[in-house]
């Protein structure tokens, strides 16, 4: 009841109050917004900041509620001087039947202010309350007008009060209900321009209504409402009270100091830059370190600049298809992850960007080195003098000087051609239109692409690296074997992806899980309990791979566990977004409606780690989900409502036991489109 009644005095006082002209500190406006940042309780109680925060925002909306309040209304500043509105009034007046101008209902909002011309729908709402009856749409009169602008101007308590509970009153029965309070909310915010859905309005409602109508009549009187406005307003009004209220305020804005643009790239790329940075390093190293080592050989007198060119770009090439794999090995980068230490450093969250990174330095390397190998190394050593070929590099060709098409013939240039070939249709398929099949797209390549092609297409990969080796090991102009240092690159990177591959295998075949319940729901989502295999073990965030065998035997896709670490099962939710999801869509919509007892076989493998399990490192969280993109908070709010924070499994993480404690502010933001839960 204490949550529900501090929850909807702030919501309401927030929206009363939510104009540009409030003075509410810059540290607590987030307390305010209560439309589109909601605070959820993450424990018996708020944090101590927290309330802080709430407390200072709601004594100075309670102070506000005299000459602010209407001054919001009215223009968000002071109101008009009364020449200043009989001015206005003397301009749209007009004599009728009776001897005294007078101006329409709807001229009311013009005459007493330029706020109420920008807001016709809250002058008619002001103007029924000022008038008091259900007959308000007549004409005024100009003393009527002054009477009007005589009480708005009358900044008492009563008059204040009266005022508004008018303005809520809509039958004018001296009642406010539910309905009444909802309107109203809803008024308020269209004025200040704040987003508030009905739906919201209605809790915002029901909340004021549980903590004021103690008696569950279902309707509110004017009585009540007085005695909750000055039993807030003589807190404010305290000297203790006014005292700690300001030095809280003062605290509030000295925690909220703005951050230099810098300060915020900085504290946002850091881990991104040094990776980047040494990833860059170590490429140009090799390329001036191969090129240097190549620019002092013979075969530079035959080949020029082009020699040593191609040469450096292959010693960068090896780097890459060696780093390539690692970003892909997710049970090691899950593993690693683990270790706090590392996380902070190495940006884990990223592997997915940087496979793409990397993906990009080989295309520049194979233009450079295959490209400079055609264009350029291969004419010359053709064309080149017979005497000079015969001192330089004869030897390296058998002492015949081969012609291009020769060249092109040698398993060292059809292995590399063969490797580009390969590498060329993996890289095209996995861009971003034919893995999402785009529009874009002539519907002859739309058949043929998708995210299975992407799948199947980069596994071509395992042909590639076989020419690699083969392409490595029958070089030109060299004959020792320490200088073929391409195995030296890619040996542990490739054991390292197979071992990871096969244990995979191994531990799906195990992992085959039994469906609990299936559910459907609005928008094509599919809610599947499945059950927890013996000894799996996760944190809230992560996510595992499925594969359903009646669909493709070759196929897992990835799906965040809307299950907290605690429960004894595992949930997922899976909106249709393409071939698969939309196959099993179907499989487990046939069963549910037809009554079936099985439900399809599923495999599981993982769980793997995300960005979404760093919450436990944070005193404030700030969740933002936009439709099927929140089913990883739903294990996160599990996680914090079980007060699960440490959940470390190594022993140095076991010692540090995250000081930070429990969660002290918990924000969500999202688009209701589907129903999750």
């Amino acid at each position: 009841m204490d949550h529900g009644y501090m929850k909807s005095k702030t919501s309401l006082f927030s929206l009363l109050n939510s104009s540009p002209s409030s003075s509410f500190s810059s540290s607590c406006t987030a307390e305010n917004a209560t439309n589109s940042l909601t605070p959820v309780r993450t424990g018996s109680k708020f944090s101590h900041e927290a309330r802080q925060c709430r407390h200072v925002a709601e004594n100075e909306a309670i102070q506000n509620m005299g000459m602010g309040f209407i001054n919001d209304i009215v223009g968000h500043g002071e109101i008009m001087k009364w020449k200043d509105v009989e001015k206005r009034f003397d301009q749209v007046a007009w004599t009728g039947n009776d001897p005294e101008p007078v101006v329409t209902w709807s001229e009311f909002g013009f005459c007493i202010g330029i706020g109420m011309q920008s807001s016709p729908e809250l002058a008619r709402e002001l103007l029924r309350a000022l008038r008091g009856c259900k007959e308000w749409k007549s004409d005024i009169t100009k003393t009527e007008l002054h009477n009007f602008w005589s009480r708005m101007n009358d900044d008492s308590f009563n008059s204040r009060m009266r005022m508004f509970f008018d303005m809520c009153n809509r039958n004018m029965d001296g009642r406010i209900t539910e309905t009444d309070i909802k309107q109203t909310i809803l008024l308020t915010a269209s004025i200040n321009k704040l987003s508030v859905t009905r739906d919201e309005a209605e809790d915002y409602a029901a909340l004021i209504m549980e903590s004021v109508d103690n008696k569950n009549k279902g309707y509110i009187e004017i009585s009540e409402m007085e005695v909750l406005f000055k039993t807030s307003l003589s807190k404010a009004n305290s000297p203790m009270k006014q005292g700690s209220t300001q030095k809280q305020s003062e605290e509030c804005e000295e925690e909220e100091e703005p951050m230099t643009k810098a300060e915020v790239l900085f504290r946002t790329y850091w881990r991104r830059g040094w990776v980047v940075v040494v990833w860059l390093v170590g490429c140009f190293g090799l390329f001036g370190w191969k090129f240097d080592q190549y620019r002092k050989r013979s075969g530079f007198e035959v080949m020029g600049y082009c020699l040593p060119t191609a040469k450096g770009a292959a010693e960068t090439l090896k780097l890459n298809m060696a780093l390539i794999l690692l970003p892909v090995c997710r049970n090691t980068i899950t593993w690693l992850r683990k270790d706090p230490r590392l996380n902070y450093v190495i940006p884990f969250n990223d592997n997915i960007n940087f496979h793409k990174l990397i993906a990009g330095g080989i295309v520049v390397g194979v233009i450079l080195h295959g490209g400079t190998h055609l264009t350029c190394d291969f004419p010359r050593i053709s064309d080149s003098d017979k005497s000079i070929f015969r001192q330089t590099i004869a030897a390296g060709f058998g002492y015949h000087q081969p012609t291009y098409m020769e060249i092109l013939a040698t398993t060292e240039v059809a292995s590399g051609i063969g490797m580009v070939i390969l590498m060329a249709i993996a890289f095209s398929l996995a861009t971003k239109w034919p893995r999402r099949r785009s529009p874009v797209l002539p519907l002859s390549l739309r058949r043929v692409t998708g995210y299975n092609t992407f799948w199947y297409s980069h596994h071509l990969f395992v042909f590639v690296y076989v020419l690699l080796i083969v392409h490595s090991m029958f070089l030109f102009l060299t004959d020792k074997w320490i200088e073929k240092t391409t195995w030296m690159y890619i040996a542990f990177p490739v054991l390292l992806y197979a071992g990871e591959r096969i244990f995979r295998a191994i531990r799906s075949g195990s992992y085959q899980v039994d469906v609990m319940k299936a559910s459907l729901y609005p928008g094509k989502v599919l809610y599947l309990k499945i059950q927890k295999p013996e000894g799996f073990k996760y944190r809230s965030g992560m996510y595992i791979f499925i594969q359903c065998p009646q669909i493709s035997t070759f196929q897992w896709h990835p799906f965040s566990l809307t299950s907290g670490p605690q429960d004894e099962y595992l949930s997922v939710h899976i909106r249709t977004l393409g071939d698969w999801s939309y196959q099993i869509y179907d499989l487990f919509q046939e069963a549910v409606l037809s009554g079936l007892q099985g439900c399809p076989k599923l495999y599981i493998d993982g769980p793997y780690g995300s960005s979404c399990q760093d919450h436990v490192k944070y005193d404030i969280l700030v969740l933002i989900g936009l439709g099927i993109g929140a089913t990883p908070f739903i294990s996160i709010l599990k996680d914090i409502a079980n007060g699960v924070h440490t959940s470390q499994s190594d022993n140095w993480s076991q010692r540090m036991q995250l000081k930070k404690g429990s969660i002290k502010s918990l924000f969500i933001l999202g688009y209701k489109r589907t129903k999750l839960l």
